[in-house]
């Protein structure tokens, strides 16, 4: 029995806050063994007001369906001159995206001293800058609020550490301190910059554990104070309209010396206890964890369908840009084959791009050195940057490709083409026909391109995707049909609207993986009543390829339509064309 099973208990008649309080002891046991825990599961009740109110989840019951549609952006990616970013954004969401859109991720939307925001040091406070809670508050009344929980770090600005720097609390005892003789080898880093800040404090100088960087000093969940701080801060964001938490850098927030203190058990733990939180406050609220590691350490957040609703599915993006430059997708077909079906009341969270890079990280077993070498050589010839992270011997690996999508997708390992806008239409086409809920970074949805000025100016290399659009400027480009902007905002509209019209792509729906060639990336989804399937045929090269309908196995006694050329299939011994990058999703219900 893995730890978060469930044995047989009679507590179908006991009173909810009864079984809610034997959860929350049962996990904090596990969390801190040594520690006298009836108190601290009290404290945490009372802070989530569940003593008050204590709503019953359902075991592995679906939060959502084919409508559920995804954008990530940053509060001020968008502004004008007369009102605050967030005001802008709610604004262009509203004109451009009803009915498309149901959820938006705004990333981190608090004062901050670094990293865009994911140095926070304000946990309770919208950044003034952007606008109020107010602002957050009318977003979350049109869509399904998603934002960071910035669970692993704080600032070095914010009054915990400055507390911790005086002796003063709260945050005395906050943070997490080494030795620095200490052997530190295993620890897995995503960057390059020394592990341990020293710091000085009314103890002398100490040494603390900063795993991002110096600017974003990591918080000590041995310290269950710690722990009931994060709770406090969940509370308030659940009543400022947040439905969706994306538990941020999740997988290093524990650590233990001798270890990698990557994913260790306390840390899978703490996932399960504020879940067993969240849902008892919220049963329609979400928890994704963002764990931007190798495929099969990031499948664990699953847990037994008790941690992670849904986790980000990250080896999709290098995997499909790969598949795109390359024109052969064996490798991409090779890793659908061996994901796991989702469980009921989970799901995958897939995107192809975001904020921060294409990790090569969720590659490792996936792409061989040679492959990945590659890629990241045809990246750098469309403008990418390579940022690294060290390792254990000293030496630096590439950690993510930094680039914008639409630059990524502007050639092939051979060179750019005129095939760019195909290829960047087939990626999302793609993503919008997996298994899962899609997640549109709001960059990708307009087409923006490298952006050389802002990476120059903010010295770092995300930076060169984290373009601020004026909101006027931008809506002339899209209402303009001679740019790639306009072609590229219509073209995803119209996809995203097909979808959330198909049973057969409701995010737990059957998956099952074809096999028409290297160039032909296809799969077949049902719909959970069987009623509708949609063969899902994308020609990822620069060639035409034909095939054979009886490949696919289309059922003879139903009819056949491509939803996106409405073209009709009723001969199931003909062949079809596919035009270079062309997708068809064939389906026997429209």
């Amino acid at each position: 029995m893995q730890r978060g099973d469930t044995v047989n208990q009679p507590t179908a008649n006991l009173p909810i806050q009864e079984v809610l309080y034997q959860k929350v002891v049962d996990h904090l046991a596990f969390i801190y063994p040594e520690l006298e825990i009836e108190p601290i599961a009290q404290d945490l009740i009372r802070t989530m007001r569940l003593d008050e109110d204590c709503q019953s989840p359902l075991a592995h019951k679906n939060l959502w369906d084919q409508t559920d549609i995804a954008v990530i952006t940053y509060g001020n990616s968008i502004l004008s001159d007369d009102q605050p970013p967030l005001k802008t954004l709610h604004h262009f969401l509203q004109t451009h995206f009803p009915m498309l859109i149901n959820t938006v991720h705004i990333l981190p939307f608090f004062p901050y001293s670094s990293d865009d925001g994911f140095a926070v040091s304000a946990y309770k406070q919208v950044d003034p800058t952007l606008g109020d809670w107010s602002d957050i508050l009318r977003i979350s009344t049109d869509f399904h609020l998603m934002a960071d929980l910035v669970i692993n770090h704080c600032s070095a600005q914010h009054e915990w550490f400055l507390n911790y720097q005086q002796g003063e609390d709260p945050g005395s005892d906050f943070f997490v301190e080494a030795d620095p003789k200490e052997d530190l080898s295993k620890v897995v880093r995503p960057r390059v910059t020394p592990l341990l800040r020293a710091t000085s404090t009314p103890r002398g100088t100490r040494h603390v554990w900063c795993t991002f960087g110096h600017d974003q000093v990591d918080l000590n969940f041995a310290n269950p104070k710690v722990l009931a701080k994060i709770v406090d801060i969940i509370r308030m964001y659940l009543d400022m309209g947040v439905r969706v938490f994306r538990l941020d850098a999740v997988a290093f927030i524990w650590k233990k010396l001798g270890t990698n203190c990557l994913n260790l058990a306390e840390t899978h733990e703490i996932v399960r206890l504020l879940r067993t939180l969240i849902e008892h406050a919220n049963p329609n609220a979400v928890i994704i964890t963002e764990t931007n590691i190798p495929n099969q350490e990031n499948l664990s957040y699953f847990g037994n369908a008790n941690e992670a609703h849904c986790i980000y599915n990250f080896s999709l993006p290098p995997l499909l840009v790969n598949t795109l430059v390359t024109g052969n997708c064996r490798y991409l077909k090779n890793w659908l084959m061996s994901m796991p079906p989702a469980q009921n009341g989970t799901t995958y969270f897939n995107f192809i791009a975001s904020h921060d890079g294409i990790g090569l990280r969720p590659v490792e077993g996936l792409l061989d050195d040679s492959e990945q070498e590659a890629l990241i050589q045809t990246m750098e010839n469309f403008g990418g940057q390579i940022s690294w992270r060290a390792l254990d011997d000293g030496s630096n690996k590439p950690y993510e490709i930094n680039i914008s999508l639409f630059d990524a997708l502007k050639g092939t390992t051979a060179g750019e083409d005129q095939w760019q806008l195909e290829r960047f239409i087939c990626a999302h086409a793609i993503m919008l026909a997996l298994e899962g809920i899609p997640a549109f970074y709001l960059h990708s949805l307009v087409g923006t391109t490298n952006d050389y000025e802002r990476m120059k100016k903010h010295g770092h290399n995300r930076a060169i995707n984290r373009r601020q659009w004026q909101e006027q400027a931008l809506n002339e480009h899209l209402a303009n049909p001679d740019t790639h902007h306009h072609r590229v905002f219509h073209n995803l509209r119209r996809l995203i609207k097909l979808r959330r019209e198909q049973p057969a792509f409701h995010p737990n729906a059957t998956q099952f993986t074809l096999h028409l060639g290297d160039q032909v990336f296809a799969f077949w989804r049902q719909s959970l009543d069987r009623r509708q399937s949609i063969f899902c045929l994308n020609n990822i090269s620069d060639q035409p390829h034909t095939i054979h309908l009886n490949a696919i196995n289309l059922i003879g006694t139903d009819q056949w339509k491509d939803l996106i050329s409405d073209a009709i299939f009723d001969d199931m011994l003909a062949t079809v064309t596919l035009d270079p990058y062309q997708t068809l999703w064939i389906s026997n219900r429209w």
